[in-house]
């Protein structure tokens, strides 16, 4: 069966205002009743402790029939992070610099020999050791951060901010919205996935 996750990742979030960011979100969260203002064992990840779904959930999502499972809340993530999909793998990255498409697979689903050579350690390095972790295109072969780079189906995100809500109903595009409002109209994106 699988867990089911949906992380608005803030795109403009630095690493010295995500705390402070989160928690102002989830003050409006709570104030809104779409989450509990308590921290209860309901969500995968960092100890199991988040936001249950509050009285008013079903405003954030496009079917407000409650989910009965254990992992069903917000997990509030700060620092940075790579965001992903869970299952599968991206087909192509985008350089922010030429535009040009990095493919991964080809037509027939085969991976393609090399295409993921620019990327190793780059997440890595960019998360965990704080560097800029350079990816050098491959078509322009000019050196940007794998955090600026943008990939097909936004399967992966760099960021410092995310909000993972796990086992919800699809969230709505104008809760996405108030909720980047919230966050001080910075950029947000959604990922989807399964695990």
């Amino acid at each position: 069966m699988g867990d089911y996750f949906q992380t608005v990742v803030d795109l403009d979030a630095t690493e010295e205002e995500a705390a402070g960011l989160g928690a102002r979100a989830l003050d409006w969260l709570v104030a809104e009743g779409i989450v509990a203002a308590e921290r209860t064992d309901c969500v995968l990840g960092g100890g199991g402790f988040g936001h249950a779904p509050g009285p008013q959930y079903a405003r954030a999502v496009d079917d407000p029939e409650p989910v009965n499972l254990w992992s069903n809340g917000l997990r509030i993530q700060t620092g940075r992070t790579v965001f992903d999909s869970g299952q599968g793998e991206p087909e192509a990255a985008r350089c922010p610099l030429c535009r040009t498409d990095v493919r991964f697979v080809d037509d027939s689903w085969n991976e393609i020999d090399g295409a993921w050579d620019p990327f190793k350690g780059t997440f890595e390095e960019w998360s965990e050791g704080g560097g800029p972790g350079l990816v050098h295109c491959p078509a322009c072969e000019r050196p940007s951060g794998v955090d600026r780079w943008t990939w097909e189906d936004d399967y992966f995100v760099c960021g410092t901010l995310g909000f993972t809500f796990w086992n919800w109903a699809e969230l709505t595009f104008d809760f996405t919205r108030d909720l980047g409002r919230a966050l001080g109209g910075h950029r947000t994106v959604v990922l989807r996935g399964k695990l």
